[in-house]
């Protein structure tokens, strides 16, 4: 597993890229590409990893990704499974500021766009009050062509510009930078970690894997990700606990701790706070506060 740098194919006669698709999972690769990427994920279930965060996404949220941030939608291990029926279902825009893009966005009644899409580098994800908005929007372009398209685009990039307090997927000033060789590096750990979270990991075996020694990698892994290797795995764990617990399908608060690697209920509290700022009955409380609560009419 490698972080790919891509290169999207533009048609000589559109400025954007939009792509609909239905699969037995999301594409499981990290990579990067030049175009900031906006997906709607209509159905399907999992992580997502961008630059050196991770969050967990579901059905119907959508997604700003900056451009040249390394990302992966990781689908949940059931959709890999051989017997699985699950499926992915997402509608993804593409555009960049500097190619056919770049001269409209210096135009001065649209400089206000291009300052909000240099703003955001970090990505963000679109408030729950405005996906049914967003996607409408998002939609029109899909299904459009040609000017009509093109305006549909604007009329969508307007209205996400007028959000305000959007949280960032990854800090701005934090974007992991790496070549190809540091890339397949930090993805194996990254994937490594994520696929044995509940077992104790230990800096050796991390090390090891890297092909280095324990003081280096120390070094190399926060040079690159900005975080520890102990910051990282909680992160992993944290986030695989809060899937769990919205699911609604475990015994006990207790029970998530030990299941998401934790070797105690005191280290579980202490650390998903310090991670999430709220308090696992907290943040149950609140997501289905937020779940349960109707929309304020227009």
């Amino acid at each position: 597993m490698k972080i790919l740098q891509f290169t999207l194919p533009v048609p000589d006669n559109k400025t954007l890229i939009c792509k609909e698709e239905s699969l037995h999972h999301f594409y499981p690769h990290l990579h990067r590409h030049n175009e900031v990427q906006l997906t709607w994920v209509i159905q399907g279930e999992g992580t997502l990893v961008v630059d050196n965060r991770m969050h967990a996404f579901h059905g119907n949220q959508i997604y700003w990704i900056a451009a040249n941030q390394s990302h992966v939608f990781k689908s949940d291990p059931s959709y890999f499974e051989s017997t699985s029926n699950q499926s992915t279902h997402s509608i993804d825009i593409f555009f960049s500021c500097d190619s056919k893009l770049g001269s409209f966005f210096s135009i001065p009644e649209v400089k206000h766009l291009k300052n909000f899409i240099e703003q955001n580098s970090g990505g963000f994800q679109i408030p729950e009050k405005y996906i049914q908005e967003v996607s409408e929007k998002m939609v029109k372009v899909k299904s459009t062509n040609g000017v009509e398209q093109f305006l549909y685009f604007i009329d969508l990039l307007k209205l996400i510009a007028s959000f305000e307090n959007l949280d960032p997927l990854a800090a701005e000033t934090q974007t992991a930078s790496y070549d190809d060789t540091e890339g397949i590096r930090i993805a194996s750990i990254y994937n490594y970690v994520m696929q044995n979270y509940k077992q104790p990991i230990t800096l050796d075996e991390v090390s090891k894997l890297a092909y280095m020694t324990p003081q280096a990698f120390c070094r190399y892994f926060k040079k690159h990700t900005h975080n520890t290797l102990v910051s990282f795995v909680n992160q992993v764990r944290v986030n695989e606990a809060c899937k769990k617990l919205v699911d609604k399908n475990y015994d006990s608060i207790a029970s998530v701790a030990y299941n998401t690697g934790f070797n105690s209920i005191t280290n579980f509290n202490r650390v998903f706070k310090s991670i999430v700022k709220k308090s696992p009955k907290e943040y149950i409380d609140n997501y289905f506060q937020n779940i349960e609560q109707p929309m304020a009419s227009a």
